[in-house]
């Protein structure tokens, strides 16, 4: 089945992504006189706006006030932008949606302060909207983001191959900032503590299935599609749930074992990848991913009647449903 269109999903806030994007060409168009062309890149490889889209949809069910969250929208793109350019550094990635990242292009020193210097755009764009609530749930947020991968990479290998510090990886890198997208958008739209928590449960669960399907692409996906190499986080020897599955199905399996702690290279890289696809282990995340669209689902049922109800219900099927 197809996953719906997103062009569906964003009709009741099309005017103000429009905007959302509008804002985003100014900064980059800004930036142009202050530094080589470098911010006008990752902005087009960030993807399809789903995490301002949340923000707007969330701000549509009490005092819609675009005015401020169109700005909020703008900052939780550019704080997504600023970790994506982070994160390749420490992937040591070579292609995003199959360009070369800025890192690879610029080398190291050159994206990391670019990804300071989106993180401060992100920053003032969030201060615009005077809200002291939504300016402390983004400083919570990268708190929680940076804190997140510095235990990565403090983690020893083998207690990454368990569930637990799996989801509090993902949680931390992915479900935060869809949680800050949906909760800010509800706190600017004056909406009830009872509409707050709502919101702040869809963007986590969400959150946390967007990042699983995200890992289960990149064991079943298409190359062409996804624009990096299948297998490509195992590769950067990121353990994710479906290779912690096959673990579990597999505990005294010494060629999965030596493959994961790179005995094998390249070529294990593509033993453990065969395994995967292979495996009932996809089936698995994908129904542990059903069951957090579920929750989140569940969380904003009592807006289900309305335009912008029915979008964030459409969008976990998306998440769900998508190939890339």
């Amino acid at each position: 089945m197809e996953p719906p269109q997103l062009s569906a999903i964003y009709a009741p806030v099309q005017a103000e992504l429009l905007r959302v994007e509008e804002c985003l060409h100014a900064i980059s168009e800004e930036s142009l006189r202050q530094m080589p062309p470098l911010l006008e890149y990752p902005l087009k490889l960030a993807g399809k706006r789903v995490r301002p889209a949340v923000t707007l949809l969330s701000g549509q069910f009490y005092e819609y006030d675009p005015r401020r969250l169109v700005p909020m929208a703008a900052s939780v793109e550019l704080f997504h932008i600023a970790t994506l350019v982070h994160d390749d550094i420490v992937d040591k990635a070579e292609l995003r949606r199959g360009k070369p990242t800025v890192s690879f292009l610029h080398g190291q020193n050159v994206a990391v302060l670019l990804g300071d210097y989106v993180f401060a755009r992100s920053a003032e764009k969030v201060c615009s909207t005077g809200n002291i609530h939504v300016v402390s749930l983004f400083a919570q947020t990268l708190r929680i983001v940076s804190s997140g991968e510095l235990r990565q990479g403090f983690t020893p290998p083998e207690s990454k191959r368990s569930k637990e510090h799996y989801f509090e990886w993902i949680g931390s890198k992915t479900a935060s900032l869809f949680r800050l997208a949906s909760e800010s958008g509800a706190v600017l739209s004056q909406a009830p503590p009872s509409a707050v928590k709502a919101m702040r449960d869809y963007g986590w669960n969400i959150g946390l299935a967007f990042q699983i399907v995200d890992d289960i692409l990149d064991f079943v996906g298409h190359e062409a599609e996804m624009g990096k190499p299948v297998g490509a986080d195992l590769l950067h020897g990121a353990l994710t749930l479906p290779v912690i599955l096959l673990l579990e199905h597999y505990p005294q399996d010494t060629k999965l074992r030596n493959a994961l702690d790179g005995a094998e290279g390249d070529a294990g890289v593509r033993q453990v990848t065969e395994m995967v696809a292979n495996s009932k282990v996809i089936d698995e995340c994908y129904s542990i991913a059903c069951g957090l669209n579920a929750r989140a689902r569940e969380a904003i049922q009592p807006f289900s009647t309305t335009a912008a109800g029915r979008s964030l219900h459409d969008l976990t099927e998306y998440v769900l449903r998508r190939k890339k």
